[in-house]
Order: structure tokens, then C-alpha cells, then sequence
């Protein structure tokens, strides 16, 4: 987890809410991200709060220590308030961060497999898209970041940077990537819609993060 990077962060809307606790009090999750989180609780708080995130994942913990970025009571009901919270990750707990990324990785990739079904006019089996490899021998000795951009005409544009943004129109991963793993995830780009392309991002996102900051 990287605290200070003030980077916009793209987060995956939920198609179901996960339950957790939000210090110790039940919470929903409805937004999850690399670097944060967007969830509903009872009662209310304020910017700059620490607290403690967490849930279960194929029945494991995931802890977070978080920071309150921004909240809004949306509903008061007498003495009750039910808020909506967006939180920053500051510090995973164990193996919390190699967990959270499982988690998102499984989700982007269900779901784009189902959109890529859907536009290739097939049945979808519960297959997941395989997009980007989280791990593999090449990360010990191939560095730095690949850009692709996707053109206007519809070519691709690849270039190394050293820039941990997600482009706009395109994306931004490890160089250690294997390139039939790219191909894939850039075909996967094209074919997607704009919420598509938004969790492509994410997902590319926890490449990114398997890269140390020169």
C-alpha cells in the first residue's frame, strides 16, 4: 500500500455488496479498489479518521488500516445515521494486499469474459479472462512499465514510461508482462464498453503496483 499516492484510482462497482466490519461495526462494500474503498455504515465520522477495514475472501481475512477520505450522511432515521464513506488503504494487514488483488483480478476477469461472450454472440461458462499474470520468473529481471494507447484508427501505440497513470485511453502495466497476456487484454480493451475499459484499468492497476517506485 502506498499512503501518499494521490492518484485518481479506478474502483470496481460491486455487483453484489460484501459484507465486512469497519472497526469492529458492520459495513457493506460497495465500491473496492487498489488503493481504497467505497462502503455504507451506520453511524457517522469524519476526514482523516483511521479505521480498520475487513472482510473475507474465499473464506480468508482481509485486514486493512484505512484513512477516512470523504463521508456523507445520506439517511437519518431518529438517532441513527447511515453514511457513505469513501476510505484510502494505508497499511494491509498479513497477507491482506496479495489477497485484496486475487479478489479484483477474479472479479474484472469474470466480468469481462462475460462481456466478451456477449459480443462474440456466444454462451458464457464461468471462465475467467485471463488478463495480466500476477507473478512468473521474468519479473526478477525484466523493470520498469509498458504504456499501450489504442489510436483513434485502432492500432495500438506501446511505449516504455515511467508513469504509474492509468491513460485515459488505454493502459498501463509491469514490462514483465507476457506478451500474449497484453494481446489478450488488448483485444479485451477494444471490444469492451467504457465500464469495461474502467476495470481493464483497475486490473492494470495491480500490475503497476507489483513494480517498485524508482
Amino acid at each position: 500500500m502506498r499512503p501518499h499516492d494521490r492518484r485518481i484510482f479506478q474502483r470496481l462497482r460491486l455487483p453484489r455488496p460484501i459484507l465486512g466490519t469497519l472497526d469492529g461495526q458492520n459495513t457493506l462494500i460497495l465500491d473496492l479498489g487498489v488503493i481504497g474503498a467505497f462502503v455504507e455504515h451506520f453511524g457517522v465520522t469524519t476526514p482523516k479518521t483511521r479505521s480498520r477495514l475487513q472482510f473475507l475472501w474465499k473464506g480468508e481475512a482481509i485486514e486493512i488500516d484505512c484513512e477516512v477520505a470523504r463521508t456523507e450522511v445520506v439517511r437519518r432515521a431518529g438517532s441513527n445515521a447511515l453514511s457513505h464513506t469513501g476510505l484510502r488503504f494505508i497499511e494491509a494487514i498479513g497477507k491482506s494486499e496479495e489477497r485484496l488483488h486475487d479478489l479484483i483480478a477474479s472479479f474484472v476477469g469474470k466480468l469481462l469474459a462475460a462481456q466478451k461472450a456477449n459480443a462474440d454472440g456466444v454462451a458464457h461458462e464461468d471462465n475467467e479472462l485471463k488478463l495480466i499474470d500476477m507473478g512468473g520468473a521474468r519479473r526478477v529481471r525484466v523493470h520498469g512499465l509498458v504504456r499501450y494507447r489504442l489510436r483513434p484508427d485502432g492500432t495500438w501505440m506501446r511505449a516504455l514510461t515511467g508513469d504509474r497513470r492509468q491513460p485515459p485511453d488505454g493502459f498501463t502495466v509491469a514490462a514483465y508482462e507476457y506478451e500474449s497476456d497484453l494481446e489478450a487484454l488488448c483485444l479485451a480493451y477494444e471490444i469492451a464498453d467504457e465500464e469495461g475499459r474502467a476495470m481493464i484499468r483497475l486490473v492494470s492497476e495491480l500490475s503497476v503496483n507489483t513494480v517498485s517506485p524508482l
